[in-house]
């Protein structure tokens, strides 16, 4: 089992930055792929962003790539998603979540475990 709590959420400004924090609880945490994703009101939850469990492969949503960075900390068990440059579409609840087994690190079905959330709210 592994349990994720997100944190860093709040509210900013068009053009500024949060850095968000996902903590782990367990042993075990370099051995899991570790995702962002989103989900705004009214619409289906959406990937942004995975790591790897060795921290080699990243993968992240068009609609991100050049704005935000993940990044883990195995050490701390601990996962970040630093977001710059934000715009008011990226406005949602933003989810952490774990994985063993990951062929593509985009599909939501690939992951085992699920943090609560985190709000983002981005105004223009």
């Amino acid at each position: 089992q592994v349990q994720l709590v997100e944190s860093g959420g709040g509210l900013v400004q068009a053009g500024g930055s949060l850095r968000l924090s996902c903590a782990a609880s367990g042993r075990t945490f370099s051995r899991y792929t570790m995702g962002w994703f989103r989900q705004a009101p009214g619409k289906e939850r959406e990937f942004v962003a995975a790591r790897s469990s060795g921290g080699v492969r990243t993968y992240y949503a068009d609609f991100v790539k050049g704005r935000f960075t993940i990044s883990r900390d195995n050490a701390k068990n601990t996962v970040y998603l630093q977001m710059n440059s934000l715009k008011p579409e990226d406005t949602a609840v933003y989810y952490c979540a774990a994985a063993l087994s990951i062929p593509t690190m985009y599909r939501k079905d690939e992951y085992d475990y699920w943090g609560q959330g985190t709000q983002v709210t981005v105004s223009s």
